[in-house]
Formats: C-alpha cells, sequence, structure tokens
C-alpha cells in the first residue's frame, strides 16, 4: 500500500520501523526476559497482571510503545509474540483479554515498567526535540524511512518512550521541511545582492532565441560540429560570469545537493519560477554549479570528437590511396620480379646485365614506371598528422574559444604540454603567425621532424594540430586535467580524503600509510615465496613440479558434473518461451519494485506502469529511448523521456532491487541458504531491518547499482520469483 500525500511512511515502512517480528530467533533475540526481569513481572499476584506486565515490557523495549498506545493505534499484538512471553512466564496467553479490559491497570503497570527501565512516556514539550532529530536526519536526504528512524533514534536516546506512529510522522514532515529550509539556506549563504538578483534574470528571455536564460542553458547541443562548441562556451561564458563558487556545494550534504541538482534538470522552469524565494535560489546555485561542469565536459568531448576525427579521416584517407594503388602495386611487383629473374639468369649465363634486362623487361618501361614508384613510396611513408593539416581550418573554429576558456592543470611531468598550451593562447590573442623558434614540443620526436623544416622554421599549422592532439592524449591519459570538469578533473579528486580515508583504514585494520602497507605486503610476499619454494624443492605441491628447469603446472579439470549439466538444461528446456516484457510484468507484479520508482518532486509512484518498463529496460539494453519508443506499443517517446527524468535515479534503482531481495528472502528455498544475521535499524540491538531497508539507507559508495546490472537482476529473478 503506497503512503498517502500527507504521510511520511508507507505501510511497509510503518512495519520495518514499528513492527514486531514473529522469527522465533528474532523473538528469543528481543524479548528473552532475565532473571532480573522476571522478579518485576512476579510481584503481581493474578496471572492476567503478570502476563500483562510482560508483555508490557517486551513492548516497552521493542519497538518501544506502550500495550495501550498499540491498541490506541489500532496494531495488534502478534500472537506468536504472546505465545512467546507467556511461555517464559508459564501463564496462559488467553488470560491476556482480561487484562486488557482494564484501562487503568494497563496505564499504571506501563508507567511503573517504564520508571525501572529509566524511561518515561511522551509529553507535548517533547515535540521539538523530535522536529530537531528529524531536521538531522534529513539533512542528507527526503526518505521518510531514514527521518522516522531518526525520530525514534532521538527520542530513544533521551530515554522517552515512542508516541504515537501520526505524532513521530507529522515531527518528521515537519523536520524535513525545516532540513530542506536550512539547507536551501546554506547553499545561498555566500552569494552577494547582485549575485541573487542575477538569479533572478535566468527567467527573463535570451534575445533572438525566444526562450528563458534556463532553458536556453538546459538545451546544450550534442551534435559534433566546431559551431556547437562555441555555442556551449558561450552558454560557459555566461555562467561564469554570475561567479557562483564551486564551493558553496560544500556548505550541505552532498545527498542533499544532488537532490537540489537533479530538481533543477528536470523541472520545468515556469515551475521553478514558482518555488519559495529560498528554494528557488537554492535550486538555481546548485544548477549553476552543475551546468558549469557539464558545460566544461561537453566542449571537451566534442573537442575530442573532432580532433579524433582528423587523424580518423586522415587514416582513412590513407586507406583509401593504398586501395586505390593496389592494382599497380601488383602490376609493378609483377615487373620487379621479372627484372630480379632476368638480372639473376644473366649473371648464371654471363650475359650483360642491362642488354638481358633490356631485352626481358625494356629499359624504357623502368624509366616509365619511376615516377609511379616513387609516388607510391611517399604515399606510404605519409604521417597522419601531414593528412589531418588538410583541416586545420575546421580546428581553428573552435580550438582558440576553448583553450581561453578553460583552465588546463597537470602535474611536474606534464609542464612541457602546460608551457605549449600557454604559448597557443598567446599566439591567438596576439594574432601573430610566425612562431618562436624555441615553441615547446611535448608530443612524440616523429612529430617533431615532421613539424621542422630544413631550414629550421616551425611550420605554425602542422604545430598546433600536434599540440591540441598531445592535449588530448594528455586529458585521456589523465596526466592533464581541466578546474570546474567531473569528467576530466584530478585524478586523486576521485579519492577519500584523509579524514574520510582514516575511518575506513582503521576499520579495515589498514596501517596508517602506503609504503608501511606495500613493505608489509613485500614481507609476506618474501615469506610465501620461500615456503613454496622449499615445498618445490620437496615435490611437496599437489599439480606443480619444477622439471627440466621449467614449473609445470596439471590442469584443472571441470568441477561441474556432466549430472549437474544435464540437469541445468533439462530445468531450462521446461522453462516457457516468452516476451521479456510480459516477463517484466510478470516480476514487477510479484515482487512490486516499480512502486519504488517515485516522482522526484512528489514522492508518488509511476501511473504508467508500462513506460515505467520500457524506460527501465531502455537504460538497461543501451538501446535509447528513441528506439525503444518505436520498438513498443501504447507508449511515445515523449512518454519514455518524462519518466526517465522524473522517476529513473540510482536510489530508486536501490530501492527497487531492495524490493526484489526481499522477494526472493519470502521464498520458501531462501531457506535452504539459511537466515542472516539481522543488523540494528538505528544504532539499536532491537531493531531488524529488512533488505529493503539496508539498501535504502546504503550510501552510492557503498551500494551502487547500473542500470544494466538491475536489468540482469529482473531477468535473473524471474525463474524463483515466477514459482511463488
Amino acid at each position: 500500500m503506497k503512503k498517502r500525500k500527507h504521510e511520511l511512511l508507507s505501510e511497509a515502512e510503518r512495519e520495518i520501523l514499528f513492527g514486531i517480528p514473529t522469527d522465533r530467533d528474532l523473538l528469543a533475540r528481543l524479548y528473552s526476559f532475565e532473571p532480573t526481569d522476571i522478579d518485576i513481572i512476579g510481584v503481581r499476584r493474578e496471572k492476567r497482571n503478570q502476563l500483562g506486565a510482560a508483555l508490557q515490557l517486551a513492548l516497552l523495549r521493542h519497538p518501544g510503545t506502550p500495550l495501550a498506545q498499540m491498541l490506541q493505534d489500532k496494531r495488534e499484538v502478534p500472537a506468536e509474540l504472546l505465545a512467546f512471553v507467556a511461555e517464559q512466564i508459564v501463564v496462559s496467553p488467553t488470560v491476556l483479554s482480561d487484562y486488557a479490559a482494564r484501562g487503568q491497570t494497563m496505564t499504571d503497570h506501563a508507567r511503573e515498567l517504564a520508571a525501572k527501565l529509566g524511561v518515561r512516556g511522551p509529553v507535548r514539550a517533547d515535540i521539538p526535540l523530535m522536529i530537531e532529530a528529524a531536521a538531522q536526519a534529513a539533512w542528507p536526504t527526503d526518505k521518510g524511512l531514514i527521518i522516522a528512524a531518526g525520530v525514534v533514534a532521538g527520542l530513544r536516546q533521551a530515554g522517552i518512550l515512542l508516541p504515537s506512529i501520526s505524532t513521530i510522522e507529522r515531527a518528521g514532515i515537519a523536520g524535513r521541511a525545516r532540513a530542506r529550509k536550512q539547507a536551501a539556506t546554506a547553499l545561498v549563504a555566500g552569494l552577494s545582492t547582485e549575485q541573487l538578483a542575477q538569479l533572478d534574470t535566468l527567467f527573463d528571455e535570451v534575445p533572438d532565441h525566444g526562450v528563458s536564460r534556463l532553458t536556453w542553458l538546459k538545451s546544450i547541443p550534442v551534435a559534433v560540429k566546431p559551431d556547437h562548441i562555441r555555442h556551449i562556451l558561450e552558454r560557459l561564458r555566461f555562467v561564469r560570469q554570475i561567479g557562483i563558487a564551486a564551493e558553496a556545494a560544500d556548505n550541505i550534504h552532498l545527498d542533499r545537493y544532488r537532490q537540489f541538482v537533479r530538481e533543477g534538470r528536470v523541472s520545468a522552469t515556469y515551475m521553478i519560477e514558482r518555488y519559495a524565494t529560498t528554494r528557488r535560489q537554492a535550486t538555481l546555485v546548485a544548477f549553476l554549479i552543475d551546468i558549469e561542469e557539464r558545460l566544461t565536459d561537453s566542449a571537451l568531448e566534442m573537442a575530442d570528437k573532432l580532433i579524433g576525427s582528423m587523424f580518423t579521416r586522415a587514416k582513412n584517407a590513407q586507406a583509401r590511396r593504398y586501395a586505390t594503388t593496389s592494382r599497380d602495386v601488383a602490376r609493378l611487383m609483377q615487373i620487379f620480379g621479372r627484372t630480379i629473374d632476368a638480372l639473376t639468369a644473366a649473371v648464371d649465363d654471363g650475359q650483360d646485365p642491362l642488354d638481358a634486362l633490356d631485352d626481358a623487361v625494356g629499359w624504357h618501361t623502368l624509366l616509365r614506371i619511376r615516377a609511379e614508384v616513387a609516388n607510391i613510396a611517399n604515399t606510404a611513408h605519409v604521417d597522419p598528422l601531414i593528412v589531418a593539416g588538410d583541416r586545420y581550418a575546421t580546428l581553428r573554429k573552435f580550438a582558440p574559444d576553448l583553450l581561453e576558456a578553460l583552465e588546463f592543470r597537470a602535474g611536474k611531468g606534464s609542464a612541457k604540454t602546460i608551457a605549449a598550451i600557454e604559448t597557443l593562447r598567446e599566439i591567438n590573442r596576439s594574432g601573430k603567425r610566425e612562431l618562436p623558434p624555441n615553441v615547446p614540443m611535448p608530443f612524440r620526436k616523429e612529430w617533431q621532424k615532421l613539424i621542422v623544416g630544413d631550414d629550421g622554421k616551425v611550420n605554425r599549422r602542422l604545430w598546433e594540430i600536434a599540440t591540441l592532439a598531445h592535449v588530448r592524449n594528455k586529458l585521456r591519459s589523465g596526466d592533464l586535467w581541466v578546474e570546474r570538469s567531473a569528467g576530466y578533473r584530478r585524478f586523486d579528486s576521485y579519492l577519500l580524503t584523509e579524514p574520510q580515508a582514516a575511518p575506513v583504514v582503521a576499520n579495515l585494520g589498514l596501517p596508517p600509510t602506503a609504503e608501511d602497507w606495500l613493505s608489509e605486503r613485500s614481507r609476506q610476499l618474501d615469506w610465501r615465496l620461500k615456503k613454496f619454494a622449499q615445498r618445490l624443492k620437496r615435490d611437496d605441491l599437489h599439480g606443480v613440479r619444477f622439471a627440466d628447469g621449467r614449473l609445470q603446472i596439471s590442469p584443472v579439470r571441470t568441477a561441474v558434473p556432466e549430472a549437474a549439466e544435464a540437469l541445468a538444461d533439462r530445468l531450462d528446456a521446461m522453462m516457457p518461451k516468452i516476451r521479456i516484457t510480459e516477463l517484466l510484468h510478470e516480476v514487477a507484479r510479484e515482487t512490486g519494485f516499480l512502486k519504488a520508482f517515485t516522482n522526484l518532486r512528489t514522492g508518488e509512484p509511476c501511473p504508467n506502469e508500462s513506460a515505467l518498463l520500457a524506460t527501465i529496460l531502455a537504460d538497461g539494453t543501451n538501446l535509447g529511448l528513441s528506439r525503444m519508443a518505436a520498438a513498443s506499443e501504447g507508449v511515445t517517446r515523449d512518454q519514455l523521456m518524462w519518466t526517465h527524468d522524473a522517476y529513473i535515479r540510482e536510489e530508486t534503482y536501490r530501492s527497487a532491487l531492495a524490493a526484489i531481495i526481499n522477494a526472493h528472502h519470502r521464498l520458501p528455498f531462501s531457506a535452504v541458504w539459511g537466515r542472516a544475521r539481522p543488523r540494528a535499524l538505528t544504532g539499536n540491538s532491537s531493531g531488524v531491518p529488512s533488505a529493503a531497508h539496508r539498501a535504502a539507507t546504503s550510501t552510492p559508495a557503498t551500494a551502487s547499482i547500473t542500470a544494466s546490472a538491475f536489468t540482469r537482476t529482473i531477468l535473473i529473478s524471474a525463474r524463483p520469483i515466477m514459482s511463488m
């Protein structure tokens, strides 16, 4: 069941957070009484009061709610829990009905037991504490389960019993609103009055375009053309003149920042314009930081393709020349062969070689083909750089603007590359045609010989092409990077910072530095190699021996019996043939994973199941939305585009995967593999989360799933799930 508009949790999420387990092992872990507990329960004379007090004691520990509150929320006590509690105090479960009829006794017992446990009931004055706990939990996310869990954790830490679920949800909603507002305020905190005014100009119309500046920025050209690079750089210069610092994103949690970014990307301009002031400004700030990176990457990727195509075309042109001269080469090689035969015969017979050559081939024939042979020889040795020089005009359409707009950086090993870029910038600004004699040449020596003529002058055209091709290669290798770029950033920026890495290193038990780790591993490797050598000398290794100066290893035979392979083939043959779309619908109905794909803004599930499944399939198979729309019935490309932008995200993939995993756990077959040890929900040992909660609360660094991986999971899941 989905959650209603003004609710924080769905029914499934309420069960995760406040549900009482029925599994015997979990009941034993959560509700086993100690001797002191039995003493507290045993002071009651009547059996019904003993059972009622025991049940209250169990519920106060998990989920932390008095029995009266559970009954008020219309939540039933599972029969399994009642039987387990009654079994420990040797009382019949049926006597509870008499206890539940006496409300005052129930309340008195709850108050007395709470005092013994060192907790108290909730009061209205606790609401600010709950809202603040919700705001802290909502700092990185809008997920209701995580926010409500934060409220529960805050109450438990303060020694307060849980109020009604509706109260927790209302506090969570208020805390989420506070966290959103705090994040938005923090994101725009460092902006000047002028910058804030410039944000509002993004809704103004761009001259000669007929659209707002925000829409114009979003419409990044994708076709690979020199003019499109200039258009991208024009947008980039506009964004930079607003002057939003990328460090502004550090003021809020990364996940919250990404949410602002996604909202700025997919929301229509008129919708963003209607947001409240702070939210509108924060969304625009996040969008501008993100769009600067995307524009930078788009310009670099397009330039990469254009420069690469210059050399690809040069190589293809050479290949075509070789193809057109293949017949001539065959004819010339035949003449060359006859020439060798004639000279060989003349030497053997003692004849004049020139006379024999003239008789067999013809001196005039050799003179005639002399130029033809030289031309083919020169064609074979033409470097692609020379041929690429024919497209120099195309390069000049975008290269000067690109170099001027981007900020290149490199390590010490690529200092000559940076010097070459600076030289190219300088001559572009000055308009000089001639290059200085000591111009940097960071590219390979073969090109240096081609660029410098016999007179010692540097060929400007070839030097510029070679420099840009070298810069392209350096960007691809990571030796060169660009500031404010996501795809071409500094390599070590992908690594964790020292403060972030410290707890990870500590948990893994690793040495503090890489040198210490390498030293330790070297000692271990040396010790193991020595042990291996000793055993090898004794011929004490199974399947491995040293003979005739060579290490001989016996091949490993297959470990799968033929009977198992035959059984797998039989099982495959028993499976019915089905269209992949029907299969996806079947798995979706059995697992309910489609409910995990919620709207970015409203949190509602997608109403168009066919469009959502088609979008997932297109995403997972790299078919593309256009071709998927053409191959599907009942869905259009516009529907797929909207569905992809509004519902497809990494976190929705993770939640959907968790739904499939939970469906697996419900299968009888899963019991064959045993039960996993439960983990705490909020750091309290009484919480027992499901796979759905673990997947929903995991971070991208520890639980990243791609569309293709998710699609494969659906298909693999089809066999066990369809047999439910």
